[in-house]
C-alpha cells in the first residue's frame, strides 16, 4: 500500500471513530430519566429515542438497546399559532414511508372513545382532547392510518414504576411515525392507574407514536408526560401482562413483558 493510499485509510477510519461518537453522543442526549425510589429508571420513547435503560443506585449503567440517533433539528421547538398543533418531521426508525401527518387543527374536541384491540383483549380508553387536543389529534391520525396494527407492546416496569408501554412499529423502543411534537396538560400531572400518557426522549417536543398506560400507582414519575386519556374498561387485560412481569433484559423490573401482548387495532369513535 502506498503512502497516500495509506493516508486515505487512516483519514477514513479516524472518520468513522468520530461518526460513531458522535452517534453515541446524540443517543445519549435522547435519555430521560425518572426517579423512582432507590433505581433510577428510563422512560423512553417518540422521535426516535432508544429502549429502556436502567441504573442501580450506585450510580452504574446496566446493559442497554440503543435507538435511532437524534436529527440535527431535533431541538428546536415547533412555531405554531394558538390553537393549532406542530407536527415537526423526526429521523424515526420504522417510519412507514408516506404515512404524513396529523392536520395542524385539532380535528377532536372534548372526549373521544377509542378501543385499542389487543391479542388478549379489548381495552376500551376515554381521550381528552380538549386538554390534550394535539396528542389526541395524533393518536386517531395514527389508528385511521393503522399504524398500530400488528405492533407489541415493548416495554413493562415494576415497581415504583408501574406502566406498560406501546406504540413502536418496530417493537424494540426506536421506532417511531416520522413526526414529532410537543406535551400538552402536564401542569399538576398524577399518573395513576388507568392513566393514558405520551412516552418521549429528553429532547425538547418530542412525542411521536409511543405511548404508556399505567396500570399501578406511579407517584414517583415526575408531570413532564403527556396524560391525553385513561382507561374505562379492559386493565384487567394489562394486570395479565403485569402479573407475569418483565423479562428484566433492561435491569430488575424493567423489560419486554414475559407475557406476550399485541394491538391488533385502534378504533376511534368520535362523541
Amino acid at each position: 500500500m502506498s503512502g497516500k493510499d495509506r493516508k486515505k485509510q487512516l483519514a477514513r477510519q479516524r472518520y468513522e471513530r468520530q461518526q460513531q461518537r458522535r452517534d453515541a453522543q446524540e443517543r445519549q442526549a435522547r435519555r430521560v430519566k425518572v426517579i423512582g425510589g432507590v433505581t433510577a429508571v428510563v422512560l423512553l420513547g417518540g422521535a426516535g429515542a432508544g429502549v429502556a435503560v436502567a441504573m442501580s443506585g450506585d450510580g452504574k449503567t446496566k446493559p442497554e438497546k440503543t435507538g435511532a440517533a437524534a436529527t440535527p433539528t431535533a431541538t428546536a421547538a415547533p412555531v405554531v399559532k394558538p390553537g393549532e398543533c406542530g407536527y415537526l418531521a423526526s429521523a424515526d426508525q420504522g417510519a412507514p414511508k408516506g404515512l404524513g401527518k396529523p392536520p395542524v387543527k385539532p380535528a377532536y374536541k372534548g372526549t373521544v372513545a377509542a378501543t385499542i384491540k389487543t391479542s388478549l383483549g379489548d381495552v376500551a380508553v376515554s381521550l381528552d382532547a380538549a386538554k390534550a387536543p394535539c396528542a389526541v389529534g395524533s393518536f386517531a391520525f395514527l389508528a385511521q392510518k393503522n399504524y398500530f396494527h400488528n405492533t407489541q407492546c415493548h416495554r413493562l416496569t415494576t415497581g415504583s414504576l408501574q406502566v406498560l408501554q406501546c406504540g413502536d412499529p418496530t417493537g424494540s423502543g426506536s421506532g417511531g411515525p416520522g413526526y414529532r411534537f410537543a406535551n400538552e396538560n402536564t401542569t399538576g400531572a398524577k399518573y395513576t392507574r388507568g392513566v393514558l400518557a405520551m412516552a418521549h426522549s429528553q429532547q425538547p417536543d418530542s412525542n411521536g407514536s409511543q405511548f404508556f398506560i399505567v396500570y399501578g400507582d406511579s407517584k414517583d414519575l415526575p408531570a413532564d408526560y403527556t396524560v391525553f386519556g385513561k382507561v374505562t374498561s379492559g386493565l384487567d387485560v394489562i394486570d395479565q401482562v403485569a402479573k407475569a412481569g418483565p423479562d428484566n433484559s433492561n435491569g430488575a423490573g424493567d423489560g419486554k413483558p414475559k407475557k406476550k401482548i399485541e394491538i391488533n387495532d385502534v378504533t376511534i369513535t368520535k362523541k
